[in-house]
């Protein structure tokens, strides 16, 4: 494992974007771009699996979490603030890119591809689609208002994600979750994210979101994984995003929002779908 970061503009300042990858640097680049509450290490065990295979899998941190700077404005917590960071990333590839994008990696993804030119040659969205319900998003905002602010000790950290996280379904490890998502402070140990994250949540009531304008502009292949158990991409809403050409649809049993990519099984899938021309 190595790590990177570049600076990028925004806000009229410049920030820091943070990231590890794995595998040959001249492989083939995967930019693996996880959830809200996550980090670039949620994807080390897909990382590794695809490094073996020869790519360079290139695993941000996205602004306000893990090694990146915060932003000092709560508002630029948003996803076009995400893509103008990871621009920068994708200037410095300089070159085609696979896209695995957990959720809001997914959103960030899916922004990405719709733009004439992108570099964007196949996609992964993890359990987020074309239309996000405000149920599933009043659910997020309420377990980001609700998260702890202080932990005794890596216990209770691996005690609240495998809680919060249930979803992630079978296979994931929550103890490698937990490891990678603090940040010690004063008196214990603290989330590795700003909190500021959830200023968007608190703007006003949830309303449905559609995406179905920004995924009707994108052609990549495109692999749309599915938890069984989601309430965040319903199975109506998958089923008619596999109806677009180069679309397909994979249903991950036992899982929620969102599957976690630890498991060996789905690990295989992605392997699959990435290594076809």
């Amino acid at each position: 494992m190595r790590r990177g970061a570049c600076a990028y503009l925004l806000g009229g300042r410049f920030h820091r974007l943070a990231w590890v990858e794995w595998g040959p640097p001249d492989g083939m680049p995967v930019l693996c771009v996880h959830g809200l509450t996550r980090n670039g290490r949620d994807f080390d065990a897909l990382a590794q699996a695809l490094a073996t295979q020869g790519r360079r899998v290139i695993c941000p941190d996205l602004p306000g979490r893990g090694a990146s700077d915060w932003l000092p404005d709560p508002a630029l917590y948003q996803p076009p603030s995400y893509v103008v960071a990871l621009a920068h990333l994708l200037a410095r590839l300089d070159g085609p890119v696979d896209w695995v994008g957990t959720s809001l990696g997914g959103i960030c993804g899916m922004l990405v591809a719709a733009g004439p030119g992108n570099p964007i040659r196949r996609m992964v969205l993890n359990d987020v689609g074309a239309r996000i319900p405000a149920d599933a998003l009043a659910r997020i905002g309420a377990y980001l208002a609700a998260a702890p602010a202080l932990f005794a000790d890596l216990a209770a950290v691996e005690a609240y994600l495998a809680r919060v996280h249930a979803p992630f379904g079978p296979g994931t490890d929550f103890a490698h979750l937990a490891r990678h998502s603090v940040r010690e402070v004063e008196g214990g140990l603290a989330l590795h994210y700003d909190p500021a994250i959830a200023a968007p949540f608190n703007a006003g009531p949830a309303q449905d979101a559609d995406l179905s304008a920004i995924w009707a502009m994108g052609s990549a292949p495109t692999l749309i994984l599915r938890g069984a158990q989601s309430d965040l991409l319903t199975e109506s809403d998958a089923r008619a995003m596999a109806a677009r050409p180069g679309a397909r649809l994979v249903e991950i049993g036992g899982c929620g929002h969102a599957p976690s990519l630890m498991n060996a099984e789905q690990i295989q899938v992605l392997q699959g779908f990435l290594a076809e021309s």
